[in-house]
């Protein structure tokens, strides 16, 4: 496997055209990422809700809780 500075130099190489398309693919799939692990924290915190572990509040409720 490469290092972060191999592929960063690696990069380097390639044209600014080139560059730039890594670029948005990079970005594409980090907002794959991003939403695919949101998904999985919305379903875990709906089973939770589901079975009894957590409860509705208000922010005022909530803030006081995990500030204590």
């Amino acid at each position: 496997m490469k290092s972060f500075g191999d592929v960063v130099e690696s990069v380097e190489t390639l044209s600014m055209e080139d560059q730039e398309e890594l670029l948005s693919i990079l970005q594409g799939r980090l907002c794959e990422r991003r939403r695919a692990e949101l998904v999985k924290e919305v379903k875990a915190a709906r089973k939770e809700f589901r079975t009894g572990r957590c409860r509705p509040g208000l922010p005022e409720e909530i803030l006081r809780e995990i500030t204590q």
